[in-house]
């Protein structure tokens, strides 16, 4: 564990008091410890309802840890996490505004000048290829377009940590390729410190640095983390066809697939 780490969660325990009289508290994450470095690109996966999205709102700080502590570049984390932006997995787009307020509105919160926001949001609408849809608003926009405004509206706000939950599941697999090799174009530019949380293992490795395996929950915990070695830049089409990467799909699949079932069982029951 490096000291100047971007983000380091440190033995983070999570537990959520019982939902009635007489049940036991759930513990959704325990001992878990995830450090990511300055510039790293780093994507969590495991099964469904392992507490992915828990460690993130915990590095967001939306959620305090039951035990354990967040570092943020060094310094323990109280509140939010304010050197961070958090795309969620559903866009936190603003019905009434068109796609350049939306992409201006977090610096007009921090008192920006409207003319200089507005500025600056048209400059990212340009850079996620949507210079001339800064009129439309969100009904207008298609699922691939709206992610581009949220992705916009994110980086706008210049975040050191971009924390990523799902952001691309709902799309339809050309668009989602497209905004995966986007999401490198503009992540390549300042290299920002990434946490990606996803299901698609195939996704996790064609944009990593690394990816850590939970196990299934409760009190889910890493079990595998590896480097991915594959050559930048990367087409996420392309690399996906390499030797290295069926490689290294075959070594994670091998380690996730007992939990991915664990999951699925514990699911059914539930």
């Amino acid at each position: 564990m490096t000291s100047d780490a971007a983000l380091a969660l440190e033995n983070i325990t999570v537990t959520f008091a019982a939902r009635s009289a007489g049940a036991e508290p759930y513990t959704a994450v325990r001992d878990t410890t995830l450090v990511v470095d300055r510039g790293e690109f780093v994507s969590v996966v495991g099964p469904t309802g392992c507490g992915k999205s828990t460690l993130l709102n915990v590095a967001a700080g939306l959620l305090s840890p039951s035990g354990g502590r967040v570092r943020v570049f060094g310094e323990a984390l109280s509140g939010l996490n304010r050197k961070a932006g958090y795309l969620f997995q559903a866009d936190a787009l603003m019905p009434w505004l068109n796609a350049l307020d939306n992409v201006a509105i977090g610096l007009l919160y921090r008192g920006t000048r409207k003319s200089e926001a507005h500025a600056r949001a048209s400059d990212w609408l340009g850079r996620v290829g949507l210079a001339a849809h800064g009129h439309r608003y969100p009904h207008q926009l298609s699922g691939g377009m709206k992610k581009r405004v949220a992705l916009a509206q994110t980086l706008i706000m210049d975040p050191q940590i971009l924390l990523m939950d799902e952001p691309f599941s709902a799309l339809d697999v050309q668009t989602r390729q497209l905004m995966e090799n986007e999401l490198l174009e503009l992540w390549s530019a300042d290299r920002k410190s990434v946490v990606f949380i996803t299901h698609d293992l195939e996704e996790a490795i064609s944009l990593s640095d690394r990816v850590v395996v939970l196990s299934a929950g409760p009190a889910t915990h890493p079990i595998g983390e590896y480097a991915i070695d594959l050559p930048r830049p990367r087409d996420v089409a392309e690399i996906r066809l390499t030797p290295r990467f069926v490689e290294l799909h075959r070594d994670i699949w091998h380690r996730m697939k007992d939990e991915v079932m664990k999951g699925y069982v514990q699911s059914q029951a539930a």
